[in-house]
């Protein structure tokens, strides 16, 4: 594609930093006078604070402070936010009760803080935490998403009956009703997602800081945009304006989404600084990041397909029951509604379609965006439902998908959802994956196993996600002095490749080698603006924020070219780091433009890109399987994977993520899942000897190949992929496994595929 480095595969600039031990994370930063907290936690899911003494650890060695919610709420802060303000179907919107960052009186999931002691040391302040009393009371609870709204059940917000949060609708009822009345044949399902915890290799982490000579915060912690952060922050809980506020990200450890909001060990730490005069840290151990860090998944889905006697299908519906947790997290309610609820009808030609969601609170860690955020609970439904449709009609399940996909001559196209797919060759794409998998030969393969006594399956799925990211991203181009070039984000990596990938699109935007570009994020003093990775959208937010900040500067120093050169503007022309007088040999390069614009600064320019109508990256999966019947045990033999990502910025980062995203799709059908005691409300699988994750040897080599059909709606066809593998590996491993059970009678399966839950 690009003459420079826009298309190619090149090898990601900040793995050299990373591999050799010179990463800087959160918990690398240590500032002077630096004190260190940790937090006393509730033992209980849902219980009543009847007192906290904490005057023993307040006399304990090296304590400083000991703070509570009832200081937090006598300095008037906040409550912690949620932005998915969502209208219902019975005319109310979302209820979102008040979450302080530390509660005054009552706790309603296990790990809750209630205190934080501040100390010299982390080891001090942990055994000042142990000195802390706190009297509970303890409260019915419900922790199964099941019973959330069942009669009888705990209540966990006296404002939000039956524990709703949200009743919630999309698509035409009346349509799918008639659909469904008049159809051949019917196939149901009910369906479970299950829970899920991110477990990023770095923990969250914080350390606040207050200046109280400019009445300003700093806070360092660990994010996907500091801006977004800084947004959800300081004006709805501090009630700052955003100039005095000041938040630093470093290197991220990961994140697949729960870095992008905001929890109370942050607030608490920023907040506390300002009591105690001093910085104040908080890194977490694994073990509180288990009890609190932001779930994912966790839904109940009746799911219903209509199809007629040639196996069109003729309407969707869906009854999906949303567990949000206690509180309603920064996009909680959003997840499993806006983001998921038109997706149900994946990339067929669904005629109508009906869904509803009730998002319900629960006593469990609250739950909000997991790498995908809705678009895999949406492709795992239909996935599901297209295959037990084709078993029961006895049609093959690649023909079945090929019958009902939307042609693409349809494009663009309207679905029952109500998004308009831009561009895609569905079919296209799937016999791609079957060549490339030998679908084909597949038969032959199982009855060799056959021979040695086991069972073998394949299955198929294919997804279609919403991508697109924040409503807008800001860059800032600075060519300096030196020679060299900085490129400064407003969204942040969190391991997705972002120094090399935007250094790239600057390569191209300017004709100046990548090799002299260096990119940074991570300050939201450096910029006016910016918004954050999410949604699969940085790959297209940040490269058109770049973009358009090349522009920018190249325009600045073309004015300035022109007046040492003594020439018009106009005349003026640029090519490969050069500025040229038309028709002569007068030169000067971007370089020396930018000295003399600023000797000591260089010259800068900045772009911010707005987003655009949605784009729908796409793809089909294929996974084959061999069981041992006697053990249960599954072994993943093959996966194939081509995608759909429009254009794509680096071969070689996009088959990463796909990789990435496909083991942890492949985890959550295996072997994840959160799981809380019905009875206790206390989180069981809350350690890594409790809640499995994938490991290399559990996974096969994935073969994986994409298929680019540029997206309509933006000028680089990009149409985003950090998700595809997460949301597309779980139906097929799924799909796979009852294939090969099929001959057992086996008919229906929910994950994770493990005999221990």
């Amino acid at each position: 594609m690009g003459q420079f480095a826009v298309g190619q595969p090149l090898r990601r600039k900040e793995d050299d930093r990373f591999i050799t031990g010179q990463g800087r994370y959160g918990d690398d930063v240590n500032l002077p006078g630096q004190s260190y907290a940790c937090f006393v936690r509730a033992p209980y899911a849902h219980a009543d604070i009847l007192s906290i003494d904490s005057e023993e650890a307040r006399a304990a060695p090296g304590v400083i402070a000991v703070l509570t919610g009832e200081d937090l709420a006598a300095a008037g802060l906040g409550g912690m936010p949620c932005i998915a303000r969502l209208p219902g179907r019975d005319g109310k919107s979302a209820i979102l009760p008040h979450r302080a960052a530390l509660p005054q009186s009552r706790v309603r999931h296990t790990g809750e803080p209630v205190a934080i002691v501040i100390a010299e040391s982390a080891a001090q302040a942990r055994d000042g935490a142990e000195l802390v009393a706190v009297d509970y009371a303890e409260l019915p609870l419900v922790a199964d998403t099941a019973q959330a709204m069942a009669e009888g059940a705990a209540q966990i917000w006296p404002e939000a009956p039956r524990n709703l949060c949200l009743d919630w609708e999309t698509g035409d009822a009346r349509a799918t009703d008639t659909a469904f009345a008049s159809a051949d044949h019917v196939c149901r399902l009910r369906l479970v997602n299950n829970r899920l915890i991110a477990n990023p290799m770095e923990p969250r982490m914080a350390i606040g800081e207050y200046d109280p000579a400019t009445e300003r915060y700093t806070v360092h912690t660990a994010t996907q945009g500091v801006f977004r952060w800084r947004g959800l922050v300081a004006e709805p809980i501090f009630h700052l304006p955003p100039e005095r506020m000041r938040v630093r990200t470093y290197d991220v450890g990961g994140s697949f989404g729960m870095k992008a909001f905001v929890y109370p060990e942050q607030i608490a730490c920023a907040w506390a600084a300002k009591q105690v005069g001093r910085p104040v840290k908080w890194t977490g151990e694994r073990a509180e990041c288990f009890l609190t860090d932001n779930q994912g998944r966790d839904h109940l889905t009746d799911a219903e397909m209509a199809l007629d006697k040639s196996g069109k299908i003729l309407a969707v519906r869906c009854h999906i029951t949303a567990n949000i947790g206690a509180y309603a997290s920064v996009m909680g309610p959003g997840v499993p509604t806006v983001a998921a609820g038109g997706l149900q009808v994946g990339v067929y030609a669904v005629p109508a379609l009906y869904v509803n969601v009730q998002a319900v609170f629960t006593n469990t860690a609250p739950v909000d965006a997991y790498r995908g955020a809705g678009r895999p609970e949406a492709a795992y439904v239909i996935e599901r439902l297209i295959d037990h449709a084709a078993r029961e009609l006895e049609i093959a399940p690649d023909a079945l998908r090929a019958r009902n996909f939307i042609p693409p001559e349809a494009m663009p196209y309207q679905s029952a959802g109500g998004f308009t797919y831009d561009s895609g060759n569905f079919n296209l794409v799937m016999e791609k994956a079957k060549q490339l998998a030998d679908w084909d030969g597949f038969a032959d393969r199982r009855k060799a196993r056959h021979a040695t006594g086991k069972l073998s399956g394949i299955g198929m799925a294919y997804y279609v996600e919403k991508a697109g990211g924040p409503p807008q991203e800001t860059a800032r181009i600075t060519a300096q002095p030196d020679g060299t070039t900085l490129v400064y984000m407003g969204n942040q990596s969190n391991g997705m490749g972002h120094e090399t990938v935007y250094a790239q699109v600057a390569a191209d935007a300017l004709g100046i080698p990548f090799d002299t570009i260096t990119v940074t994020s991570g300050d939201s003093d450096i910029l006016s603006d910016g918004g954050l990775s999410g949604g699969s959208g940085s790959g297209l937010m940040g490269s058109g924020a770049v973009d358009l900040a090349g522009l920018a500067l190249l325009e600045k120093a073309r004015g300035y070219a022109a007046d040492m050169m003594e020439a018009a503007a106009q005349d003026i022309d640029y090519r490969d780091g050069v500025f040229t007088v038309t028709g002569t040999d007068r030169q000067i390069t971007l370089w020396e433009v930018a000295r003399h614009a600023d000797p000591r600064h260089g010259l800068s320019g900045d772009g911010q890109y707005q987003n655009t109508p949605n784009q729908f990256p796409n793809g089909c999966h294929i996974c084959e399987v061999e069981i041992d019947p006697e053990t249960g045990t599954i072994t993943i033999l093959r996966h194939t994977i081509v995608d759909d990502f429009g254009t794509v910025l680096n071969p070689m980062i996009v088959a990463g993520q796909v990789h990435g995203g496909t083991a942890q799709g492949l985890g959550q059908a295996l072997g994840e899942q959160a799981v809380y005691d019905p009875e206790s409300g206390q989180l069981v699988t809350g350690s890594f000897m409790d809640y499995w994750i994938p490991r290399a040897a559990d996974l096969p080599d994935f073969t994986v190949a994409t298929e680019d059909i540029p997206c309509t709606t933006n000028a680089f066809g990009v149409k985003g992929c950090g998700e595809a593998g997460a949301t597309g590996a779980p139906p097929a491993l799924v799909n796979a496994v009852l294939d090969a059970v099929a001959e057992r009678g086996i008919t229906h399966l929910d994950m994770p595929l493990t005999p221990f839950y």
